[in-house]
């Protein structure tokens, strides 16, 4: 059984006895990494889009995108949103209704609830889909999306949601503007996006740097990573693929 575990911002997350890690970083606090890691990036580099498809890897407990949710509607954003979060473990959704969510998603409990027993949620301006079984598979089904929220557990344990070819498919199903945020600042996990096509920025919304991911070279508020230059001073350094975890 997983276990629960209060963050520092109050809200709940759950320690993992499969992958022997939290869901959430403790010091963060659940919803503050959601938002800050995550929703905000994203938002802020779609300031002037009225629609968005986002991706959401993987639902977990929700919290990116409860808190996408939550986020629109406390800065009163006019923009469509349509959803798509794969999630292998049935379990741990239908177990959602029952969740102890902080006071922030309490006018959301009626998507918490239609997510956890139907798996879908939909009303004028907002659809989301949640897709129980493998999301490699899942992600090929995909196109057109603007935002990636790549947050799997750890390569440590969860690799195959970290290597080139994933990347690949991921590039494939976005468009040409789309953005990947993500906490991991790993050199390996950096090659896999680059190599997959994508162009590396650092941010440090906080006290921890992560990453983003674009298709194109941007103009924004962040570090631009030379991937290349990278790997010629660190030849160790090597990108994960798929035949690696064979």
């Amino acid at each position: 059984m997983d276990t629960l575990v209060t963050t520092s911002d109050g809200s709940n997350t759950l320690y993992s006895v499969k992958y022997n890690q939290n869901f959430h970083d403790i010091k963060t606090g659940a919803i503050q990494e959601s938002l800050t890691k995550h929703v905000i990036p994203a938002f802020n580099f779609h300031r002037k889009t009225k629609k968005l498809r986002i991706l959401d890897i993987c639902f977990g407990l929700g919290y990116n995108t409860l808190s996408t949710l939550y986020y629109c509607q406390k800065e009163r954003l006019q923009v469509e949103l349509e959803i798509f979060s794969p999630e292998l473990d049935k379990a741990l959704i239908d177990s959602l209704i029952n969740f102890e969510y902080p006071n922030e998603f309490d006018n959301l409990k009626p998507i918490i609830k239609s997510l956890s027993t139907q798996h879908y949620y939909e009303n004028e301006h907002l659809k989301i889909s949640l897709h129980i079984g493998d999301a490699r598979s899942y992600i090929k089904s995909l196109k057109n999306i603007d935002v990636v929220y790549q947050d799997a557990f750890s390569s440590e344990v969860n690799s195959e949601l970290w290597t080139v070819e994933y990347f690949s498919d991921i590039y494939t199903a976005c468009n040409d503007n789309a953005i990947i945020t993500t906490y991991s600042v790993s050199t390996p996990i950096r090659l896999s996006m680059w190599e997959a096509g994508f162009e590396i920025y650092e941010i440090k919304p906080i006290k921890k740097k992560q990453t983003l991911g674009f298709k194109n070279k941007q103009n924004i508020d962040a570090k631009y990573i030379d991937m290349k230059l990278k790997q010629e001073r660190n030849r160790k350094a090597k990108a994960l693929y798929d035949s690696t975890n064979d």
